[in-house]
């Protein structure tokens, strides 16, 4: 047996350069490359490895390690799951900012490799720089705090337990169904130690990813029970996404006249426009899918967690002879809702599925419901698309805040677009080779309801972890993923000042994005909860603070972004018109390197409800009527929803 002697860090790099997956016969290497931020924990170790072979591993500076981890989550669900970025930082607050980073993989079932510095294994020369030391245990270390947030945790202590360690991480990054953020804590001394390595370890490895079909008794049970049913309803999630199952999907729902409704996660596996496809459901869903969703008898969940926004917080589905199906790669996530069972890929077991059936000769028994709903939704959606403001003419959407404060606005920036307006021009012109990425706030739920995919996989929404921050991260890494297409970050201001530095990496690698921030002057999204739940509008506008009063109830803050853009090298416009957003998109689409359109956008006139409800906590002691009201309101849908 032959060695080859290489220090830890090396040794790691050999490693993951001779990582393989095959998918329906198609091999690609597994690792793309390396997000880094250097510091005294992981430069002379893993940097020194990178410096001097890095193989075929793409190498990428980030600006912010939460930032270039999310970029990583990005890339990797964009490549459905088969491709991935590993990332690398120092100990201490560089490893501390990944953790956001590897909560919102695992949120999302997607897989990310961390590789964090870590204390000297040795402990000579404790405390180091940035060690935050435990007096009840000098083994814990900040990199502990990523065991609650990760599928696999470890610790290479000694040179030879990476071995171990890294077959490990591959079991859990190639698992389909039980995937998410991996963490090998790497203690800077031991990156550096040399080790006698066998030479089978750096063997190429080939991770078969299957399309498993659920078991005969499965596959029995899923056929007895939907030809028991008359009304039917599928929920299109990510599994059916990363199974790339869109065409048999439609082939299914075609067959026999089921209607699809999707999941944030599962949008854009079918086109929007398809004739069975009536759009998001549940809380950030619409009106089609969630009527269609109360009165029907069976919910076939395909690769779906069934989250509370998914269900209404399990209120959603009123008929009292529904039940549940699913396919799911997971054997977890398989059983939510108490549903009967087909543990496997979504493709695969559709296609067993509709020659079953057509045996049976099954049929649902809709007739003119589907098409009604569909018909009454898009005449919303152009409703919504076409509103506009006259310059006295105030009156919120939504009504959860006063008139003066929309004026106040408008005032503010000389004009303002409505929210649902701008959605709609920026969905006209974009027609193909394009990807709209979001996470956060109200867009979210906007973008669930009235975008209208033309492309397969073209939307990418991270709503598993719905984390502040992740969109324009997010964006760069699609584009890594997707270089041939224009990628759009949906991102409102909140969310922008949260966490912006991958624009830089994007001037940097000559890989343009383009930022669609909203600009609405606060947490818009989290403003309507609060007043939807009687209470006023309370630390989430973004307001000067009042000399008088000692409150954040002054003035609304203006803020240019464009002008902050600029400074990074980015193409910047500001739209306070319809007009000018259709230039600044035409134009936008010109440039080569990175583009921000700051949209000046009139608050609370984004989508709300239609027919759905979100478990929330509500006080059950106010001074205020109108909380109290919204408490009993809740209790009386907590009373109507299903238990588990």
């Amino acid at each position: 047996m032959g060695t080859i002697r290489l220090t830890t860090a090396q040794a790691l790099i050999k490693f993951l350069n001779n990582q393989f997956v095959s998918f329906d016969g198609k091999e690609e290497r597994f690792v793309e490359g390396v997000f880094t931020i250097f510091g005294h924990g992981n430069v002379l170790g893993l940097g020194q490895a990178l410096e001097q072979d890095p193989g075929d591993l793409i190498v990428r500076q980030g600006r912010n390690e939460q930032g270039m981890a999310q970029a990583a989550v990005a890339f990797a669900k964009q490549k459905r799951r088969k491709q991935i970025y590993a990332c690398t930082s120092s100990v201490g607050p560089g490893a501390a900012n990944m953790i956001t980073a590897a909560a919102t993989a695992t949120a999302n079932n997607i897989p990310v490799l961390l590789l964090p510095g870590d204390t000297f294994a040795t402990r000579q020369p404790d405390p180091v720089l940035q060690q935050v030391e435990q007096e009840h245990n000098a083994s814990i270390s900040t990199n502990d705090a990523f065991k609650p947030v990760t599928k696999y945790w470890d610790r290479v202590s000694r040179p030879e337990q990476l071995m171990s360690a890294m077959i490990n991480a591959m079991r859990v990054l190639t698992d389909e169904g039980d995937t998410g953020a991996v963490c090998i804590a790497l203690p800077q001394d031991v990156q550096a130690e040399a080790y006698d390595y066998p030479e089978y370890f750096f063997n190429k490895k080939v991770h078969r990813i299957e399309r498993r079909k659920g078991t005969e008794a499965e596959l029995e049970d899923a056929i007895s029970l939907i030809i028991r049913k008359k009304k039917p309803l599928i929920i299109c999630g990510g599994g059916a996404k990363y199974s790339e199952a869109g065409e048999e999907l439609k082939k299914f729902a075609q067959e026999f006249n089921i209607p699809i409704a999707e999941t944030q996660a599962g949008k854009s596996s079918v086109e929007s426009t398809h004739y069975l496809n009536l759009g998001g459901v549940g809380v950030t869903g619409n009106l089609a899918a969630n009527l269609i969703a109360k009165e029907a008898d069976l919910i076939i969940g395909l690769g779906t967690r069934f989250t509370d926004f998914t269900t209404g917080s399990k209120g959603l589905f009123k008929n009292d002879e529904v039940e549940f199906l699913t396919i799911n790669t997971s054997r977890y996530n398989a059983k939510k809702m108490d549903a009967t069972k087909v543990v496997g890929d979504v493709l695969v077991n559709l296609e067993e599925l509709i020659y079953r059936l057509i045996e049976k000769g099954y049929k649902s028994k809709y007739n003119k419901e589907i098409s009604d709903a569909k018909n009454k939704w898009e005449k919303e959606i152009d409703r919504l698309y076409s509103i506009k403001y006259a310059k006295d003419d105030f009156k919120p959407e939504i009504a959860r805040q006063n008139e003066a404060s929309l004026k106040e606005f408008y005032e503010l920036c000389g004009e303002a677009i409505p929210q649902t307006t701008a959605i709609g021009e920026i969905n006209k012109f974009l027609e193909k080779d394009y990807v709209v990425v979001g996470a956060s706030g109200s867009l979210p739920g906007d973008l669930q309801r009235l975008w209208v995919s033309k492309d397969k996989y073209s939307y990418h929404m991270e709503y598993g972890f719905s984390c502040m921050g992740y969109e324009i991260s997010g964006a760069l890494g699609v584009k890594l993923a997707e270089p041939n297409k224009e990628i759009y970050a949906m991102v409102g201001d909140g969310s922008y000042l949260m966490l912006h530095s991958e624009l830089v990496t994007s001037i940097q690698e000559n890989k343009k994005i383009n930022v669609l921030l909203f600009d609405n002057s606060g947490f818009g999204c989290i403003n309507n909860l609060e007043m939807g739940n009687g209470m006023g509008s309370f630390g989430t506008e973004f307001r000067y603070r009042n000399a008088e009063s000692g409150k954040l109830d002054g003035g609304l803050i203006s803020i240019d972004f464009a002008k902050c853009a600029q400074g990074y090298g980015v193409k910047s416009y500001t739209a306070k018109t319809i007009e000018e957003l259709k230039a600044a998109l035409v134009d936008a689409k010109k440039q080569t390197r990175s583009t921000l359109i700051d949209i000046k956008t009139l608050p609370k006139t984004m989508t709300d409800g239609y027919d759905s409800w979100w478990h929330v906590g509500v006080a059950e002691v106010s001074n205020k009527e109108s909380i109290k009201k919204a408490y009993i309101d809740k209790k009386d849908n907590l009373t109507n929803a299903r238990k588990y």
